[in-house]
């Protein structure tokens, strides 16, 4: 279950991202921890582990929002 508990911390972790290679860094991070969790998921089906995907997703979505720039 190591996966889970980065996922764990990468969520507790605090995100003010300073420059743009760390949200790039960050961003690929999170996209790597979800996709590890999915793998688990379809494994095991259990509620907690889609939960902690959709709060990572959020995460990276403002993440990408911010790298994309606001219009």
């Amino acid at each position: 279950m190591e996966i889970i508990d980065k996922a764990l911390e990468f969520e507790q972790r605090r995100h003010t991202f300073k420059t743009t290679s760390e949200r790039i860094e960050s961003s690929r991070e999170v996209k790597s921890l979800i996709l590890g969790l999915n793998d688990i998921y379809k494994e095991k089906k259990d509620p907690e582990i889609m939960d902690l995907m959709k709060r990572l997703t959020v995460i990276k979505q403002k993440i990408e929002k911010r790298l994309k720039g606001r219009p």
